[in-house]
């Protein structure tokens, strides 16, 4: 019989025939051994199943009676807690950064001990002189559900407002789980505050309070409605100082409760909320005229040491009635006045005549003027980190055009354009820059309070003028100071100054005066320029910028010597 037909043996016990011991082994399938294949299973035991059964009936009957627990037996209990619990988003406010003078002496601060509505009350230094400066702030606001539908600290002024965004800091959370009582039943946190940056300052408070308080005296006693005082490093552009009066305070605007003294900030006439020292324009005066100087000699329309003599006015010709011709008067007789002795005694004639020309002497012409001054800076924004700074005017044409439509631009327009008079209007910070560009050589820097390294962007500009055109202006300042020209009042043995005065009629009948005093110390090698100005006081006065000038140096000598 054939191996491949052979009769099976139907037997359980048969034995295996050669033949297919052999078979097998050739036909072995290719098992992957790694997924188990070709293994042998043992079936799972019944005892096994039995146990993992009462396993699983175990773990239902713990849930089913936990489940029945919850909803049958305390489900009433459990559902009134619910109707009673809340879950509340309370903001965990970040602490504001402190601001800090130059000396470290902290000037706005968190008051810990006056800790309210989980927040801290702002503080600000109890000196006075800071309010324009520091600015106030709003605090956070909830509505009548106790819900904070504000919950940042806002800067309404000053510093607070320029660099809110770094001072206020990032705000965390809280989840609160209350009763209906408001009892806390539980609560955690799920982001942490991170508190403000801090702000250095270049200004030094004891110079700051100073100089305010010199300013809110003399405003008080001459009747000046409001006075500025600016003192600016030459070398790099911090301020020392910058006030303005009046002022209001930062604490009571910030809180918002004293509704009466809220209401006297808003009628007084003084206009209490303007920071005059970058948003105040005033005319300036003869505090321009060692500009118009230095442009004019930049121009060559004048030799510095020709004579113009000065009788106490000059005389055009009126084209509409040649009988009686056009007189512009100085403010005194100086006689002969060179371009030195002009600027120390601050003579209209001479600048008359080298702003718009007389008889032989070739004028700058407006164009000329103008141009000049914006050289300076002068008119324009300086850029200083104080929120509100305004521009200015320098008159011209256009301006004329604009202001009192039908009427021509005239000579005596531009004489009085060059002694700053007219429609020219500055702000203090302005000249604190340019008399810095003077007394540097040309070099225009940008004003700066904050001296944080990552907050502070230097800019400068070289104005192209010859040096020896600045020292022939800073010659002339100095003996405003020294000699008998306007300044002399700040001839103190302490420190040796330049200064130029100016004064400038304001009102309807020029019954008003601005009175100004700008220069810069040391004399020989400058390092800080000054602009003080008081504010519209009655004309004729005697007493004026200069005065508080020679008192604040003869102050700082004695108090603080190292600026000197």
């Amino acid at each position: 019989m054939s191996l491949f037909t052979r009769k099976r043996n139907t037997r359980l016990d048969y034995e295996i025939e050669p033949d297919e011991i052999f078979l097998d082994a050739k036909n072995i399938p290719k098992f992957d051994q790694q997924q188990f294949e070709g293994r042998l299973e043992t079936p799972i035991r019944i005892s096994s199943l039995r146990i993992l059964l009462v396993v699983f009936l175990g773990v239902f009957v713990v849930f089913a009676w936990r489940l029945g627990n919850l909803q049958v037996v305390g489900g009433k209990a459990y559902y009134e807690r619910s109707l009673q619990n809340n879950l509340n988003r309370v903001p965990l406010f970040a602490n504001r950064g402190v601001i800090y003078d130059r000396n470290n002496v902290p000037l706005a601060w968190n008051d810990e001990s006056k800790t309210g509505n989980f927040f801290s009350h702002r503080s600000y230094i109890k000196e006075p002189g800071f309010a324009h400066l520091l600015g106030y702030v709003s605090y956070p606001s909830k509505d009548t559900s106790g819900n904070y539908w504000r919950e940042d600290f806002l800067g309404k002024d000053g510093l607070e407002k320029y660099y809110d965004a770094l001072l206020r800091g990032e705000n965390g959370a809280t989840i609160v789980e209350v009763d209906a009582e408001g009892a806390i039943t539980s609560q955690n946190i799920v982001d942490t505050p991170v508190p403000g940056e801090n702000l250095y300052l270049s200004i030094d408070a004891r110079i700051q309070t100073k100089l305010y308080s010199l300013i809110a005296s003399l405003a008080e006693t001459r009747n000046f409605s409001g006075g500025a005082g600016v003192i600016m490093d030459v070398t790099n552009g911090e301020l020392l100082a910058l006030v303005s009066f009046p002022e209001y305070d930062p604490e009571v605007l910030s809180l918002g409760d004293d509704a009466k003294a809220i209401s006297s900030y808003l009628n007084d006439r003084r206009k209490v909320f303007l920071n005059r020292a970058v948003s105040g324009l005033y005319s300036p005066g003869s505090i321009v005229k060692p500009f118009v100087a230095i442009a004019a000699l930049n121009e060559n329309i004048i030799d510095p040491k020709k004579n113009i003599l000065s009788t106490g006015s000059i005389s055009i010709p009126n084209p509409y009635t040649p009988s009686k011709p056009t007189v512009f008067r100085d403010w005194k007789a100086h006689g002969w006045v060179d371009m030195r002795r002009a600027i120390a005694v601050s003579s209209d004639v001479y600048f008359y005549a080298v702003g718009g020309g007389y008889q032989d002497q070739k004028g700058l012409g407006i164009e000329k003027i103008d141009r000049y001054m914006r050289f300076f800076g002068i008119a324009e924004a300086t850029g200083v980190d104080l929120p509100g700074e305004v521009e200015g005017i320098i008159p011209g044409p256009e301006w004329k055009e604009k202001n009192f439509p039908g009427d021509p631009w005239r000579i005596g327009n531009t004489y009085h354009t060059a002694i700053g008079q007219y429609g020219f209007k500055v702000t203090p910070i302005q000249m604190a820059r340019a008399l810095g560009a003077i007394a540097d050589n040309g070099v225009l820097r940008k004003p700066h309070v904050v001296t944080n390294p990552d907050l502070v962007y230097s800019s400068e500009k070289r104005i192209e003028i010859p040096e020896e055109y600045y020292t022939i202006s800073r010659e002339g300042m100095h003996a405003a100071v020294k000699g008998d020209g306007t300044a002399r009042a700040l001839n103190i043995s302490a420190v040796d100054i330049a200064a130029k005065t100016g004064t400038a009629q304001v009102g309807v009948r020029n019954e008003y005066e601005h009175s100004w005093v700008t220069g810069f110390f040391p004399y020989k090698e400058p390092r800080y320029a000054f602009v003080i100005l008081m504010e519209r006081g009655p004309a004729g006065n005697l007493v004026g910028a200069s005065f508080i000038g020679s008192q604040l140096f003869q102050w700082m000598a004695q108090e603080t010597p190292e600026y000197f």
